[in-house]
């Protein structure tokens, strides 16, 4: 398995759905906001084995200071198999000088992000207005 990983916005919105659909994401049920979202990111790091999408992540920010990653996902196929790290990797090579690095973690996602440096946010609460229903 070879697994390419780039910096571009050269993706179609049927592959994204097909990932988002596949973790049972409910921002699939707004694809155009999704897509649209995905695109106008600061960055967006995705990864392909060939021409298929199998992951990607996003990172939102005001490019000084901090930086929020909304969404990283791997085809539950693929998922444990490096692919995720490889993104964060992408994004750490941007990033990693920043002040503050955010994200939000739930279920089998927290341990990743502890063995990827990431650590509660001191004494903070987990706080939003949400839409979704997949939590």
């Amino acid at each position: 398995m070879e697994i390419t990983i780039l910096e571009t916005r050269d993706i179609n919105i049927e592959d994204v759905l097909v990932l988002y659909k596949a973790n049972e994401w409910s921002s699939a049920s707004k694809p155009n906001e999704l897509y649209n979202g995905l695109l106008n990111s600061e960055t967006l790091v995705t990864a392909w084995e060939g021409k298929k999408l199998v992951g990607l992540g996003n990172a939102i920010s005001d490019g000084f200071l901090t930086v929020y990653y909304p969404h990283l996902l791997v085809l539950p196929e693929y998922q444990g198999k490096g692919i995720g790290k490889l993104i964060l990797d992408k994004m750490q090579e941007k990033y990693s000088h920043f002040h503050m690095q955010m994200l939000t973690a739930d279920g089998k996602s927290v341990d990743f992000y502890k063995k990827n440096g990431f650590e509660r946010a001191g004494k903070t609460e987990p706080m939003w207005i949400y839409q979704g229903n997949e939590h």
